[in-house]
């Protein structure tokens, strides 16, 4: 059974179906709120959600990589990523369907 992902136009619509408000008024809501979060994990790399979990950035070390196609051993940058830990409430009810 295949699943869907659940989208930015999904979460506008689910927000449109339970308050008093326009579409476009929701998806602007939803925007600023996103908007928000990715300024706040910027600012202070990391972004906590209590009963949901946490955003918080790492730094990832340069490191060499393959060119799949021509075996080449090439250098990979390093780079800054997103990690996402659960939070323990969240991972209970999770595992508990």
């Amino acid at each position: 059974m295949e699943q869907a992902t659940f989208t930015k136009a999904s979460l506008v619509d689910l927000i449109y179906e339970k308050i008093d408000r326009n579409r476009t008024e929701v998806k602007e809501l939803v925007e600023e709120m996103l908007d928000l979060m990715k300024t706040a994990i910027k600012k202070d790399h990391s972004l906590m959600l209590t009963g949901f979990g946490k955003f918080e950035v790492y730094q990832k070390p340069t490191r060499n990589g393959r060119n799949p196609k021509t075996s080449q051993v090439i250098v990979l940058p390093s780079r800054k990523v997103v990690s996402f830990r659960i939070s323990r409430k969240f991972r209970e009810e999770l595992n508990s369907l």
